[in-house]
């Protein structure tokens, strides 16, 4: 069934949050079905239709100031969404599912609640290991004996002090009181400041009309799911996008198989004066700079503040994403998805039953991660549009907290889930070098533009530190 999103509060929120056009979500359909995002107590589907919503929206209306004429129709199909912010999970090469979380990633028990924990990495692991005085070798027995006698919230100290990931379970009232969750409240949903202006017009995308990115580079510092779904979406429109990596921070290839669709990933130490040299070639030609560093840890490397950015490049987006936002005491803090549910009332909210004992829940897929990337990507086009109008870069910053804020408090009417089985997801496959990939398609669809990617993931960092072809 189809319908008119015109009037979804949601949307319109999320789009006034970006600084758009009134009127312009009068072009944005609907084609309604029943799908696992629906099954969560908070409105999870509702908040992924409005941020794939916006960004398409965001990506018409910069196909059209590129390449002339109307801004197009947008259409929000309610599979590819729900396909699309399970991609992670979806995604196979061979068959093979993918490792989303480790053994020692998980909530537990403590002695006054629980505590949910974040040990993909090996780093984090040993980190997490190491503040509760267990050896490298213990594994979930050994750790859940020793959270059960400790209070959360000293749990969440030890382990935060030793560089590590855990977070105390807390509920949306507790949340709304803590101090950080005070300070991402008040923050808007993204936030932009203009930086040097002197950019030039963008030209013609020069492609068939629709790909509203193309010719435009793309310079991705992100890891995960949050921002690498931002500059998924920006390959998808044509951009070329070079990932950047740390060469000692390992990454999944599951991970990378789902959001390197379009990309190309190298390895570069930006911690040097090297690095930070091919960073600065890189950057002469570059549109945009997206980066999910902590907040002012990109700023202590020389060069790297965004106005420092923008100052060696004019007309320069300057997206930035973090976990707690970019105020308040755990600005600084590392995160994760699955802490900011656990921290901001998210997971309690999704318990699968009302008992106090019962653990703690969460959402049917990664939504804070998937929704804050489709808003930084729909946040990075509507810069760009602005970009192409008045020369004018942008600083962007969007927090994974804040989107958790606009869940917990959405104005939608709670609805039981439909019965009956879900639609299943529209999944696509490709042949690549290293086997078959299967892959959920990009949820962002607009008449005109495109539906797939131009090139499937290779390996993680095996790419050169370069752009692909030279640009005058």
């Amino acid at each position: 069934m189809t319908d008119d999103l015109a009037r979804d509060d949601l949307v319109r929120e999320v789009w006034a949050a970006l600084d758009g056009p009134p009127d312009a979500p009068q072009r944005i359909t609907r084609d309604r079905a029943p799908t696992t995002l629906d099954r969560a107590a908070l409105p999870a589907a509702a908040l992924a239709r409005a941020t794939v919503a916006a960004c398409s929206l965001a990506a018409a209306e910069l196909a059209a100031a590129r390449d002339g004429g109307p801004v197009p129709r947008v259409r929000v199909c309610d599979r590819a969404v729900d396909a699309a912010f399970r991609s992670d999970r979806l995604v196979r090469l061979d068959g093979r599912e993918p490792v989303t979380f480790a053994p020692l990633s998980g909530f537990w028990r403590a002695a006054d609640g629980w505590v949910r924990t974040h040990a993909n990495y090996p780093h984090h692991r040993a980190r997490l290991l190491g503040a509760l005085g267990l050896p490298a070798s213990a594994g979930p027995r050994e750790l859940a004996a020793v959270l059960a006698g400790r209070d959360a919230s000293a749990t969440e100290e030890a382990v935060y002090a030793a560089g590590g990931l855990a977070v105390a379970v807390r509920d949306r009232d507790s949340w709304a009181r803590h101090p950080q969750g005070v300070a991402a409240a008040a923050q808007p949903l993204a936030r932009r400041r203009p930086l040097a202006p002197g950019g030039a017009p963008l030209p013609p995308s020069g492609r068939e009309p629709g790909y509203a990115a193309a010719g435009l580079r793309v310079l991705d510092l992100t890891r995960v799911l949050a921002g690498p779904v931002a500059t998924r979406t920006l390959a998808l429109l044509g951009a070329e996008v070079l990932r950047l990596d740390a060469p000692w921070l390992p990454e999944s290839q599951d991970t990378l198989d789902d959001t390197g669709m379009g990309k190309r990933s190298a390895r570069l130490d930006l911690a040097t004066a090297e690095g930070r040299e091919v960073f600065g070639r890189l950057l002469e030609t570059a549109d945009v700079v997206v980066t999910g560093y902590r907040p002012g840890a990109l700023e202590a490397l020389a060069g790297m503040a965004p106005e420092e950015l923008a100052a060696r490049r004019p007309g320069l987006v300057v997206a930035q994403l973090s976990a707690w936002g970019w105020t308040g005491p755990w600005a600084g803090r590392r995160g994760f998805d699955s802490l900011v549910q656990a921290a901001s009332g998210v997971a309690l909210a999704e318990r699968v039953t009302g008992a106090p004992d019962a653990p703690p829940g969460a959402l049917p897929a990664q939504a804070l991660d998937h929704g804050t990337g489709y808003l930084l990507a729909a946040a990075v086009l509507r810069a760009l549009t602005r970009r192409h109008r008045t020369g004018e870069g942008s600083l962007l910053r969007l927090s994974l907290a804040r989107t958790a804020h606009a869940l917990l408090h959405a104005d939608v009417p709670a609805q039981a889930p439909e019965p009956g089985p879900v639609a299943e997801p529209p999944l696509r496959e490709a042949v690549t070098g290293r086997g078959r990939l299967r892959y959920a398609p990009s949820p962002v669809e607009f008449a005109g533009g495109p539906r797939d990617w131009s090139r499937t993931p290779g390996l993680w960092g095996a790419d050169a530190p370069c752009w692909e072809e030279t640009r005058d």
